[in-house]
């Protein structure tokens, strides 16, 4: 009797167990988990990139960043706005159906103050419903752009929304939580299966989504585990605990190429890294000073003439960053090798100008860093201290995770930060509209300067592409002499993947699992 029960459990176990063998299962990693689930919630890379397995939108971006359609089969442009035709038979993960009534809600959401994607979503003055799977969306003007602008305004269940009481975005600001932080009802290749928010988050096949079978991807689930520590990451890569690893240690790439069974990609990303200065203030919160030396046009060229972008590149980077004059890269509309080339290291140089200005001694503040975001953040940070110490500038640095680093510049409370921007629209007005215009949710540096903020607003509705072009390229201008930033350099991507899986390398740093192949 014994024997047969043994059997019995046996047969069963082999049952359960059988189709877990045969799954694909991806297991993956990176410093830095998502912020939050909520997708119109905050405009973070690792945070889209995760929410876009789940969530989509109208147009998107493949693997070589070309546009794409999504949730919208085609788009036509007007004079006042483009006209959109929905794909049909879309699902959300609950069962009900994507129609053009989501959409509507889903733009008056991502325009909500609470939103990070206001900037992107406020041309939009309203959402016309033609019919069950056509909509129009009406612009202030005729807008070139607005495809581009799309790829990251995901489209949430106007029902489930209202059902779950989330119809606003989370205020992540204010450490709000909502059930959208940690819940999610996209229409896209993965559901969420569980979420413990930089522990573990489960990602399982969407059997029912609209685009099963159009692309290569065979990922049957996904397991994500953030991993702070960058010689913890790396060795589970090499150990096989993990398949891929986003963000490798930049000095464990030789290592890495060398061991067997894995390998590395490389892409000059589409962002950049840089500091801000606050200037908008009347007395900085952390200096040894009264007022405000960044309102010194002579101290912010001091602080750019005082860090070694070149040594950074060379020391901290291991080769893998291209330094800049910019705060935005290469492949956006505007960026140009005239404006491009970083400012000269020239120490004695910023002395003077910091004597100019009347800090012959110099003086003291404080770098707001994330250690756990982009490439070396803290090591970049900590090199910087270490320069600007030479010209007399005491710095004190306090690094910290991205999410609560975030807060502190999008609530306008550091007076001097690190921040790294990417630029999916391709096109300069993303960067305008978020760092420098003088209402940009993430410009905490108080620049507000009228050539830019006058551009900012003409570009969307300007569409004489040499004029345009020209309108952008002379607000670099103005802003290179400005120097409301601190450019350090554009990143370069390195991705350590086991052979046993293919996935191809994107310049915005956004995995996406619909072209992964698992061997």
């Amino acid at each position: 009797m014994q024997f047969t029960k043994l059997l019995a459990v046996s047969a069963m176990a082999l049952t359960v167990a059988s189709p877990a063998l045969a799954e694909n299962v991806l297991r993956w990693t990176s410093q830095g988990d998502a912020l939050t689930m909520d997708p119109h919630s905050q405009n973070e890379g690792p945070t889209i990139a995760m929410n876009g397995q789940i969530y989509e939108s109208l147009v998107t971006r493949d693997a070589d960043l070309n546009l794409q359609p999504e949730l919208a089969e085609s788009w036509e442009a007007g004079p006042d706005g483009w006209t959109f035709k929905l794909r049909q038979g879309v699902k959300f993960h609950d069962g009900s159906e994507f129609n053009a009534e989501d959409v509507a809600f889903s733009f008056e959401r991502a325009k909500h103050e609470a939103s990070d994607y206001k900037e992107q979503a406020k041309n939009v003055t309203s959402v016309e419903i033609i019919d069950d799977y056509t909509v129009k969306l009406t612009t202030d003007g005729p807008n070139p752009i607005l495809p581009n602008q799309l790829t990251s305004i995901y489209m949430m269940d106007k029902g489930w929304s209202e059902a779950n009481n989330v119809v606003a975005p989370q205020d992540f600001k204010a450490k709000e939580e909502t059930y959208a932080v940690r819940n999610a009802n996209g229409t896209g290749p993965f559901t969420l299966v569980s979420r413990a928010p930089d522990e573990l988050t489960v990602l399982a096949r969407n059997g029912d989504w609209w685009g099963e079978g159009m692309f290569p991807g065979n990922i049957d689930k996904i397991e994500y585990r953030p991993i702070t520590n960058a010689a913890t990451r790396v060795a589970a890569l090499l150990s096989g605990e993990v398949d891929f690893v986003l963000d490798p240690p930049l000095q464990d790439v030789k290592r890495i190429e060398g061991s067997d069974g894995l390998g590395v990609k490389t892409v000059a990303q589409i962002r950049s890294i840089f500091f801000g200065m606050d200037q908008g203030v009347d007395k900085l919160r952390s200096s040894n000073v009264d007022g405000n030396p960044f309102k010194d046009v002579r101290v912010r060229e001091a602080f750019n003439l005082a860090i070694d972008k070149d040594a950074i590149q060379r020391v901290v980077m291991e080769g893998l960053s291209f330094p800049t004059g910019m705060i935005t890269p290469p492949g956006v509309l505007g960026n140009t090798p005239e404006n491009d080339p970083a400012y000269a290291y020239d120490p004695e140089r910023a002395k003077a100008l910091l004597a100019e200005a009347g800090y012959p001694e110099g003086f003291s503040i404080q770098l707001d860093c994330p250690n756990n975001r982009y490439n070396n953040d803290e090591k970049i940070c900590q090199a910087a201290v270490a320069m600007l110490a030479r010209v007399g500038v005491e710095v004190n640095l306090d690094a910290i995770p991205k999410a609560q680093h975030f807060p502190k510049i999008q609530k306008r409370e550091s007076d001097f930060y690190m921040l790294g921007w990417g630029v999916p629209t391709l096109d300069s007005h993303y960067v305008f509209s978020y760092l420098l215009d003088g209402e940009g949710s993430w410009n905490a540096t108080g620049y507000n300067n009228a050539l830019v903020n006058e551009t900012t607003d003409a570009i969307t509705t300007e569409i004489d592409i040499a004029k345009r072009t020209q309108m952008i390229e002379d607000a670099w201008t103005q802003i290179k002499a400005d120097m409301p930033y601190v450019p350090i350099h554009h990143q370069v991507l390195a991705w350590g993947i086991s052979d046993k899986v293919d996935i191809p390398i994107s310049a915005d740093d956004a995995f996406r699992p619909r072209f992964a192949v698992m061997k």
